[in-house]
């Protein structure tokens, strides 16, 4: 009975606009399975995995995803790795958007790009999918393109008709290790889009 009562007097926690102004969902693409973990379209994983393991942050299942939940700087950071494989990306991203009130403009979608050659990191706000099936359902799903997205390039070593396996194979000895430096500058992307802004983020680091 005391419980009831203390529930019914104490003070329900709101989210002012501000509040959710400063909330933001980082998702991150891939495939989930030991299979594709190691491979070129797991890039958006791999940069979330390298972000939570800098900042000793831990992975929880919920619902449509693996999250954990970052404080930067008086942000709120959502990082999402969609369970749903990457061609339903969208259902996670939306429901998390929705769940969290997280505005639009406070959505970063990582992903991998064929048309950036290996390790050119890119933000964009806008933009079509490209041909790629995560961003694909994503705009599907939110029904529209202009959200930001943090494209990492793979490049394009492939021979007609072999894209799929080029993005689902994994990186060369030489990739493997330029990865370190680049997944160091893709969290430094996170960050700084967070706190800095879109448009400044991409003076500091699109082409870098």
């Amino acid at each position: 009975m005391f419980s009831i009562i203390k529930k019914l007097f104490s003070k329900q926690p709101h989210e002012t606009q501000e509040d959710l102004m400063k909330k933001f969902l980082v998702a991150g693409l891939g495939n989930i399975g030991p299979k594709y973990h190691n491979t070129r379209h797991n890039i958006g994983f791999k940069i979330l995995d390298a972000l939570a393991k800098e900042e000793n942050l831990v992975f929880e299942t919920k619902k449509l995803g693996d999250l954990t939940t970052y404080k930067h700087k008086g942000r709120t950071i959502i990082l999402l790795k969609p369970n749903t494989y990457m061609n339903l990306s969208g259902k996670a991203v939306r429901y998390w958007l929705e769940k969290e009130k997280i505005p639009l403009e406070n959505l970063l979608v990582v992903t991998d790009d064929i048309n950036l050659s290996f390790g050119t990191i890119r933000l964009k706000s806008k933009g079509s999918a490209g041909g790629h099936n995560g961003l694909k359902d994503i705009e599907a799903q939110l029904q529209t393109s202009k959200y930001c997205r943090f494209r990492f390039g793979v490049g394009n070593e492939f021979g007609k008709g072999r894209q799929v396996d080029y993005v689902l194979g994994e990186w060369s000895p030489e990739e493997e290790s330029a990865i370190p430096e680049r997944l160091e500058k893709g969290i430094a992307l996170i960050k700084s889009f967070t706190t800095a802004g879109t448009s400044n983020t991409m003076n500091t680091f699109n082409g870098k």
